[in-house]
């Protein structure tokens, strides 16, 4: 015992080593990207010269960013709406129920995380040509939520298992009905995996680009896609402040996920 506690108090040193690094890697872009969005300079710089907000008050009279921001915005709430009745419903029958074939089912919703982007963005576009859905922000988001919907069904799964049936059994002997059962003690009781699985797929649908640069025109061209224009033809510190406003948007959706669910309880359903 003596052995194993000092060979793990000289391990011990060598991990934080590692975290720290990785922390240290995964931190250095972003804040890389956050400090460039204030030089005074025309061109992307690190060190930043200069010290200025004048990119970000510019963001609010520049068109393409106004007109693509609210299509991401669109096209990422039209996702997160659709995903979550999609999501609830699928991880109950796919949790509490025994349903026949249901290892094929749960294989049919990997598909996602098995097709490459791509290949799921080419399929949707010979569809949406057919039926006349291109040019339109709303069949974006129908996308987005056919490509993300796993993390959404992962997480509402997740309160299932840990769902105690004999609430719904004592909600029902004391004459709730099904419905009134389901809405007055399952639905509450999956409020974490819902609204985590809810924000998650607010943000992926916000950011998604592989997908979107093949299903968007000119008049539905989301934020990614834009951003990836306009970075082929100059680095400007604007897109600097666009991508500072994206790290904004993620740190506000884990404020609200502290907020509502509790890392703690999050991390603890993962």
């Amino acid at each position: 015992m003596a052995l194993k506690t000092r060979s793990l108090g000289k391990i011990k040193p060598l991990l934080i080593f590692f975290v720290v690094f990785d922390l240290v890697l995964l931190f250095l872009p972003t804040l890389i990207v956050f400090l460039s969005s204030f030089t005074e300079s025309t061109m992307v710089a690190f060190p930043p010269k200069g010290f200025t907000f004048k990119w970000y008050t510019e963001l609010a009279v520049t068109e393409w960013f106004l007109r693509t921001f609210l299509n991401s915005l669109y096209a990422a709430t039209f996702c997160t709406i659709i995903s979550v009745p999609v999501g609830v419903f699928t991880a109950i029958a796919l949790n509490k129920y025994k349903l026949r074939f249901a290892n094929v089912l749960q294989i049919y919703l990997l598909l996602p995380f098995t097709i490459p982007l791509i290949a799921s963005g080419i399929g949707l576009l010979f569809i949406y040509s057919r039926i006349g859905w291109l040019g339109s922000i709303w069949p974006i988001g129908f996308a987005l939520m056919v490509i993300n919907i796993p993390f959404m069904i992962w997480g509402v799964g997740a309160c299932v298992n840990s769902l105690d049936p004999n609430l719904e059994h004592a909600a029902q002997s004391l004459g709730a009905e099904e419905i009134q059962t389901f809405l007055y003690v399952t639905l509450p009781s999956l409020a974490p995996g819902i609204i985590s699985g809810a924000l998650l797929m607010f943000v992926l649908g916000l950011t998604e680009f592989i997908t979107s640069m093949i299903l968007v025109t000119l008049r539905s061209m989301t934020l990614p896609v834009a951003l990836y224009t306009s970075i082929k033809t100059s680095l400007s510190p604007l897109l600097a402040s666009v991508s500072t406003v994206y790290i904004l948007v993620a740190v506000v959706a884990v404020l609200l996920l502290d907020r509502f669910v509790g890392l703690r309880e999050y991390l603890r359903m993962r």
